[in-house]
């Protein structure tokens, strides 16, 4: 429905509705004005936020002057029309309509698959009897899908679904195919829709008004006891979500209407909630029993009593505590370290970085993003004097170019690739910039598969031609950076001539990109850990940043620059400490005055100096300095490169607490393992990619003996003599509010009302900003800075031995290291089986058919998985993800770091592969 007139200014269009007179917004049609006047016209085809199609009638009215009734889903009112919607002649034609449809329902009667369908509530409102003509064709049910059932006896031709699906997600799966009394809607070419190309998105399920797309196992059936608004627990697009809850238990899910995903979501937010609900969830504290000793090896859960014993929460939280005490006051409070969760809450994650800096008494404590945007930070810090991302996904429809460079949206951030690609429906030219061809280039205007490992060759080459030409924005460059002339100098020696063997993209087509960006009105750049995860990652950044100071591409709608964030919460776990070198809002550990403001909070004497990050903690371990460790939510195990390398070290600790909700890859070398909640299962606030903080509500209670995060983490805090009082996540929010200047001016009861609110926020009543640097930048002098990066190799090449490229990333169905996507018997049924990406060149070249076993081996280790032939990946590499622990990819990865972020280089390494092989037994 239109907004406010007084927000957009609009005309008003007077005219009259079944005698009344009302005012129409000038681009409103008569259906939105009734909607918005609680006027009531039936309609099937129609829904908001889909384009109107006018193809069912059901809303058709009767205008005066016209020999024709009209739908008024597609008709626009004139000033001093006069509408009947409610006329005879209107409400014969509509019941008409509606009998017909429902002629075609199974039984004639009420949707046998959705409880209170749409259609059978307009024939209930218009009292519309039973059908007087003959069924059409009943088609069988197709339930192929484990998450759709497709039961097109209900189908009633509205087209909804087909809408949804090319025009909102535009993955155009669904058709409508031939004609009359055969016309029907289609996957692909007829295809059942498991084997066809459909992406389990769910927009189409949503959308239907009859059941005749509905979630698997007849959940539209149930009865709910309640539904809870709440936010999506997977990628950082932060998708708003309402849960259907019955007998403690998610049915399923609907899309809400944020600024994030405008109703959408994907499969995961879709359909995998279902693993809290594995009969595999922790449910009881477990110690190590006495005299078993810890492996490299993986444990399975078939022998988790061999190794673990049940505990009370009061045996299991004083042997937690009381290891880690005995290890800091008998070797040292830096003996300790902690890894926390970026799936958490933020609550959860500034309690658990204070737990670490004032019970064990070091800064020994980070997360998952050192493993994925470190460098990202680093460099925007270190060239903006903020880590933060400048303009949210939806300005994409602003912008006139978008460069996506080292990022596949539509697997990653599949809700924020949509409207990416309805951006380019109105005129944006995207720019894609990846080793492989990802799904996003069926919609991009150029396409540069450039040579892996040569971002920074590449990105220099692009800038050389922008000033060489004079494309810089001047005054921008005067008024608001600082050491242009480092970076001219620096630039001079990467002519695109120069770069382009090194790139593999010709130097024309970078002088095109060149000018593409510098002089669009508006340019965008959005970058994924395609970027970030190399030993150059801090590199690859720091030229983007150039870009956008030397041509003035910052700091207005449409503009800017975006690291893709990769968790739901990685964002806000950055923003609240839970990083080694910054305590909250990024204020340096080392600085004095950050010392003493946080002294003066939380009235304990800190550590001056900065903590060790992820990969370091594992070389600690082995060189007998971290002997403790917490880790809360993270999977090391699984998510740290060199696997072997880091198994071992785990092997090693002495004291291991582990709190998570399934036995985890790392939770197997534990010695306490405290079983807590998964993200439905608590309230808290968590912050997206767009610096939109928003409320995540509990909808269900933890299995078992499973306690509330902050419950433990408040617990083992005070076990260690914190000394903490607080009642629940809202007092720590508070809190919160008096570290961090950026939410200074949130309220909870401002977040509970609204849902989401993007800081900075400094003052209550602010509106907060959705896009910062407008006028410059939090650094000290108030200007960016240019800071030159030189192309450097990665830190192993292929070689005689070792001649291909390993890549690794993820897939849409599964997340990160698949603890929660693997355990969702839906997302597991769609892709179940470890498979790694192949060039089908490559595939003959080694003998191997699609589908046949792959092994990888670099100096590290060796991995088999089933081969998938993918034309876009190129030629000498492999891609495959990191969630499968029987062809665990981080076994062959490199640990070498970026000596900027200390970001291990997952995105390259040296192997060699050969047909055949065994793999491995999958643990859980």
């Amino acid at each position: 429905m239109a907004a406010n007139p007084d927000t957009l200014n609009q005309p008003m269009i007077n005219f009259t509705l079944d005698g009344e007179e009302v005012s129409a917004f000038a681009d409103e049609t008569i259906l939105q004005t009734a909607k918005r006047h609680n006027k009531e016209i039936p309609h099937l085809c129609y829904k908001e936020g889909l384009r109107a199609d006018g193809n069912c009638r059901a809303c058709v009215v009767e205008i005066e002057g016209e020999r024709t009734l009209a739908p008024s889903c597609c008709r626009m009112p004139t000033a001093g029309m006069k509408v009947q919607a409610s006329s005879e002649r209107a409400i014969r034609s509509q019941k008409m309509v509606l009998e017909l449809l429902k002629s075609d329902i199974p039984d004639q009667g009420e949707s046998p698959y959705k409880i209170d369908s749409e259609l059978d509530q307009w024939v209930k409102k218009l009292q519309v009897g039973a059908p007087r003509f003959t069924s059409r064709a009943q088609p069988a049910a197709d339930l192929s899908h484990p998450a759709i059932a497709v039961n097109m006896d209900a189908c009633i031709q509205c087209t909804r679904c087909l809408r949804a699906c090319r025009e909102e997600q535009m993955n155009d799966v669904i058709g409508f195919a031939n004609r009359g009394a055969h016309a029907e809607i289609v996957f692909d070419i007829a295809d059942p829709m498991a084997a066809s190309s459909c992406v389990a998105c769910g927009e189409c399920v949503q959308v239907c008004p009859t059941g005749a797309l509905m979630p698997a196992n007849n959940v539209g059936l149930e009865v709910v006891d309640k539904t809870v608004n709440s936010t999506c627990p997977y990628c950082g697009v932060g998708c708003l979500i309402k849960y259907h809850v019955k007998d403690d238990q998610i049915l399923y899910t609907e899309g809400r209407d944020g600024d994030t995903n405008k109703f959408r979501l994907c499969v995961k937010g879709r359909y995998g909630f279902n693993y809290i609900h594995n009969p595999l969830r922790l449910t009881k504290p477990l110690i190590r029993r006495e005299g078993v000793a810890k492996t490299t090896e993986l444990l399975d859960p078939n022998d988790l009593d061999t190794i673990f014993r049940e505990a009370s929460w009061d045996e299991a939280l004083d042997f937690a505590a009381g290891g880690l005490i005995k290890i800091r006051d008998e070797k040292g409070k830096k003996a300790l370290a902690g890894l926390g969760s970026a799936k958490g809450s933020n609550e959860e994650a500034y309690l658990f970085q204070k737990l670490v800096r004032t019970g064990f008494g070091s800064n020994n404590v980070d997360h998952c993003t050192r493993l994925c945007h470190a460098s990202s930070v680093v460099a925007l810090l270190e060239c903006l004097g903020s880590g933060a991302v400048s303009n949210p996904v939806e300005d994409v429809k602003l912008a006139d170019v978008v460069i996506i460079i080292g990022s596949n949206p539509t697997v990653n951030h599949p809700v924020g690739a949509t409207f990416m690609k309805n951006a380019t429906k109105t005129g944006t030219k995207i720019i894609l910039i990846d080793p492989n061809r990802t799904a996003i280039a069926k919609y991009a205007s150029h396409v540069l598969q450039f040579r892996p490992d040569t971002d920074v060759a590449l990105l220099n080459g692009i800038m050389h031609v922008i000033l060489d030409e004079g494309l810089q924005n001047d005054a921008y460059i005067k008024k608001y950076t600082e050491d242009f002339e480092y970076m001219k100098q620096h630039l001079k020696d990467y002519s695109p001539e120069k770069v382009a063997p090194i790139c593999g993209i010709d130097a024309e087509t970078l002088r095109e990109i060149a000018r593409l960006y510098a002089t669009s009105k508006n340019s965008m750049i959005l970058w994924g850990m395609g970027i970030s995860q190399h030993i150059h990652g801090t590199d690859n950044s720091r030229c983007l940043i150039a870009m956008a100071l030397m041509t003035g591409q910052i700091g207005r709608p449409g503009t800017g620059l975006h690291p893709l964030r990769g968790q739901n919460n990685v964002q806000g776990a950055s923003d609240v400490g839970l990083i080694p070198m910054v305590y909250p809002d990024y204020e340096p550990v080392e600085d004095p005055v950050n010392q003493a403001k946080y002294e003066k909070l939380w009235n304990v004497k800190l550590d001056p100096k900065r903590g060790l990050t992820t990969v370091e903690m594992i070389h600690a371990i082995l060189d007998n300095e971290i002997y403790g460790m917490f880790v809360e939510g993270e999977n090391p195990a699984m998510s740290d490169p060199n696997q072997n390398h880091v198994r071992e070290a785990f092997s090693k600790l002495e004291h291991l607490v582990v709190q998570d909700i399934f036995l985890t890859e790392t939770a197997g070398f534990a010695d306490v393992i405290l079983p807590a909640s998964a993200f439905y299962e608590k309230t808290g606030t968590f912050s997206n990619t767009d610096r939109r903080v928003q409320m995540g509500r509990q909808a269900v209670n933890p299995p078992g003996d499973a306690k509330q995060d902050l419950w433990i983490l408040q617990e083992v805090a005070n076990r260690l003599g914190c000394g903490w009082t607080y009642q629940g996540p809202e007092d720590v929010f508070e809190e919160m509010r008096l570290a961090m200047g950026s939410i200074a001016g949130m309220t909870w009861d401002r977040l509970e009302n609204e849902d989401s609110l993007t800081y900075p926020l400094e003052n209550v009543g602010d509106p907060g900003e959705p896009i910062i640097f407008t006028d410059g930048f939090p650094t000290e002098s108030g200007k960016g800075r240019f800071v030159p990066a030189s192309y450097i190799h990665a830190d192993e090449m292929p070689d005689d031995e070792y001649p291909l490229i390993f890549i690794t990333g993820r897939q849409l169905e599964h997340w990160h290291t698949g603890s929660m996507t693997r355990h969702s018997p839906t997302l597991d049924a769609i892709e179940p089986d470890p498979v790694v990406m192949v060039h089908p060149e490559d595939l003959h070249k080694l003998g191997i058919q699609p589908g046949d076993i792959i092994t990888i081996q670099s100096r590290r280790g060796k991995i088999s998985a089933y081969a998938r032939a993918d034309i876009g990946i190129q030629k000498g590499s492999l891609f495959m993800a990191f969630c499968y622990n029987e062809a665990s990819a981080n076994l062959i990865t490199n640990e070498a770091l970026d000596p900027s972020a200390k970001i291990p280089e997952f995105k390259f390494c040296a192997v060699k592969a050969s047909a055949g092989g065994e793999i491995s037994v999958r643990i859980n």
